[in-house]
């Protein structure tokens, strides 16, 4: 059997995608973990053939604790044994993939971009060492856990697939860290991971008050403002919701325009899944111009305004 978790929808849907055609390969069922949602006949919908409502006191999402639902999964895992766990790899994904898998004394492959069996040993393929290799790994011990990055695969839907919703009722032990206080973002107008154009702006940069160029381009084209690391973690010119890299948002936008990055190996692992990529530096030794489709040499003072000029005039 296999069990795929994420905490949100989305990603819940594209793992069902891919954990459906290995169960079809195994000839065996594909379960949906569930934290008491409504909608959850939608994960039957994708692929699911049974769903796991699993039932908590606690709140849902805002109190839904990583030990908690390290404690929840775990049982599932005693009592049903699946051969495969698929845990979609969000901030609380990659938190409770490996603790889950340390539980179980087996390994736990993150980030993984394709999957393959091999005599029913499940292969992985992952970025490694900043993105800039890809490692072929296989499992050699049950279950095979790994973290699958959002938007990698996409979800199929059936409304015609027919499945059972099973409620189950756990007593997980409580969070050994204590939640004090709980802070909600300000919303962003539009996801950068949802995005078709995403204008990035980096240290090129000379200040916070040029982010202004980013912004008009970006508002031509109707597309998103997103960052390299410099700007969001260390000059904080923009929140980490614009933050595209390995450590950030991984991002597939049709166009993908890095203003004044170099293309550090982190960044560019961040969108190497973008259908095009246009880089402007000043630096024509930058590593982003031997990642990018198109590339311009030259002052992005002066050719972002001419740029943005030129596009208004035509949109």
């Amino acid at each position: 059997m296999i069990f795929v978790f994420s905490e949100d929808d989305e990603t819940a849907y594209e793992l069902l995608a891919i954990g459906r055609e290995l169960a079809n390969s195994l000839k065996s069922e594909i379960g949906a973990i569930s934290f008491g949602l409504d909608g959850e006949e939608a994960y039957i919908f994708c692929g699911a053939d049974k769903v796991y409502s699993i039932q908590l006191n606690t709140g849902y999402p805002s109190e839904l604790h990583a030990d908690i639902v390290v404690d929840c999964i775990s049982s599932l895992l005693d009592q049903y044994k699946p051969d495969i766990l698929l845990i979609g790899g969000t901030r609380l994904g990659k938190e409770v993939a490996p603790r889950i898998a340390q539980r179980f004394g087996v390994a736990c492959a993150s980030d993984c971009i394709e999957f393959s069996l091999e005599q029913e040993r499940l292969t992985v393929k992952r970025y490694v060492l900043g993105g800039r290799f890809i490692s072929t790994q296989r499992f050699l011990r049950k279950p095979q856990i790994a973290t699958v990055p959002p938007r990698r695969f996409e979800k199929k839907l059936d409304k015609n697939r027919k499945g059972e919703i099973i409620k189950v009722s756990l007593k997980p032990a409580g969070p050994k860290v204590q939640v004090l206080e709980i802070k909600k973002k300000a919303p962003e107008l539009l996801k950068i991971e949802e995005a078709s154009i995403i204008v990035s702006a980096g240290r090129g940069l000379k200040k916070k008050e040029d982010l202004k160029l980013i912004e008009s381009l970006a508002g031509v084209l109707g597309g998103a403002v997103g960052c390299s690391r410099s700007i969001a973690a260390d000059l904080k010119w923009l929140s980490e919701e614009h933050w595209v890299g390995l450590s950030g948002h991984k991002v597939k936008p049709k166009l993908y325009i890095a203003i004044g990055i170099s293309g550090q190996v982190q960044h560019i692992a961040g969108i190497r899944e973008s259908r095009t990529i246009i880089a402007i530096n000043n630096d024509p030794n930058a590593p982003i111009f031997k990642a990018c489709d198109y590339g311009i040499v030259g002052d992005l003072y002066d050719i972002v305004p001419k740029l943005t000029a030129i596009l208004r005039k035509r949109v």
